[in-house]
């Protein structure tokens, strides 16, 4: 069966009732046969119907073994980075997003869990850095918010070298377009928030894993910790993936347009975008994506705050917002926003200068995108 056709039947229907859209359970616990006899269920923190829908979705399309369903993307974060020890290290990309940046850098290192953040579109600094202490690499490719793109199955050889883990955040992507566990994977992390439930009205993160030891392990851990998806935001996050593919490929190619808009835009400086020729790995790119994605990056010729600040609250269409993967064009600073705890010296060293913005591009009609940005920048 094609993702494609997957996608549109993810949602099962009701073996209960029939009912074609997966019930809401909004319910806490159940009602037990005899002591520890139930139906599969006992307390929804464990398990809950609705949100084991959307697990089995998630693991599904991602062509993993287990999906587990969070309160956020953070949630999804921290319950892997659990599986760490005492002494382990991390290899992270990094261009990686404020807030795995931040809970790498001020709370797992308090317990005695080191990071190093590198540049990893080069496979010779992944080798470089790697060790024998080295229990994960961290990958987002493309990366938030300058867009780099790494080389999976490349980096995937490496981890298995040394015998680490590697995860990747496909969160830019989804498995509509980019599915990393076919490259290698261990794990795959996600913001549900953004492309999964694509419609800006919930939080959610998943984590996909694809061993069963990995599948012990995480369903331990998200039991103990307790940050579970609720059943309604399940639901929702469900009811989104059903248009998921038909949302990227219009986000793609909204994207794409755009991206070769601002190229030529005397006011431009950089573009950052994988779907453009000149980009660094456009080439990895194409051999691991299935198409660009809807987040681009841009920075301007008048490198100061003022200048972004002017642009990003001129947008009418382009709402200014801390989030991406809606179905609305977003904008935001990362250097006052989304990467605002992130040192000045790694912003420097990533790329994220005062101009730079960042675009989610929407699914809205692509001259009226462009012709906002028109405005905006004049």
């Amino acid at each position: 069966m094609k993702l494609e056709t997957k996608i549109v039947h993810i949602s099962k229907p009701d073996e209960l009732t029939g009912a074609i859209s997966t019930p809401i359970y909004q319910t806490s616990s159940y009602v037990q046969e005899a002591p520890d006899v139930n139906k599969g269920f006992a307390y929804s923190r464990t398990a809950n119907p609705t949100r084991k829908v959307v697990e089995e979705a998630i693991a599904e399309l991602e062509g993993g073994l287990s999906g587990f369903a969070f309160a956020s993307g953070l949630a999804a974060t921290d319950c892997v980075l659990k599986l760490l020890n005492q002494g382990d290290e991390v290899i992270a990309v990094n261009d990686v997003y404020g807030g795995t940046y931040r809970i790498l850098s001020t709370v797992y290192n308090r317990l005695g869990i080191t990071s190093k953040f590198i540049d990893t579109t080069e496979i010779k600094n992944v080798k470089e850095a790697v060790s024998s202490k080295t229990r994960f690499i961290w990958l987002e490719t493309p990366t938030n918010p300058t867009l780099k793109v790494s080389d999976i199955e490349e980096i995937a050889k490496v981890a298995k070298s040394v015998g680490a883990l590697l995860i990747v955040d496909n969160t830019f992507l989804s498995p509509a377009l980019q599915r990393p566990i076919e490259l290698g994977a261990d794990i795959v992390v996600h913001s549900g928030t953004k492309y999964l439930s694509g419609h800006g009205d919930v939080l959610s993160g998943f984590v996909v894993v694809n061993t069963p030891e990995l599948t012990e392990e995480l369903k331990y851990l998200q039991n103990t910790s307790g940050g579970v998806l609720s059943p309604f935001d399940s639901w929702l996050t469900l009811r989104g993936l059903q248009t998921l593919h038909l949302r990227l490929e219009k986000h793609s190619q909204n994207a794409l347009k755009i991206a070769e808009y601002l190229v030529s835009h005397p006011k431009v400086d950089k573009v950052y975008y994988p779907g453009l020729k000149t980009h660094k790995n456009h080439d990895i790119a194409v051999k691991q994506q299935k198409a660009f994605g809807g987040m681009l990056s841009f920075s301007l010729k008048e490198d100061t705050l003022d200048a972004a600040f002017k642009v990003t609250t001129r947008t009418k269409l382009f709402v200014l917002a801390e989030n991406l993967g809606d179905v609305r064009s977003l904008v935001s600073h990362p250097a006052t926003m989304t990467h605002k705890s992130t040192p000045v010296e790694i912003k420097k060293e990533t790329g994220i200068q005062d101009s730079l913005i960042r675009l989610s591009v929407g699914i809205e009609n692509i001259d009226d995108l462009i012709q906002d940005l028109e405005q905006a920048l004049a």
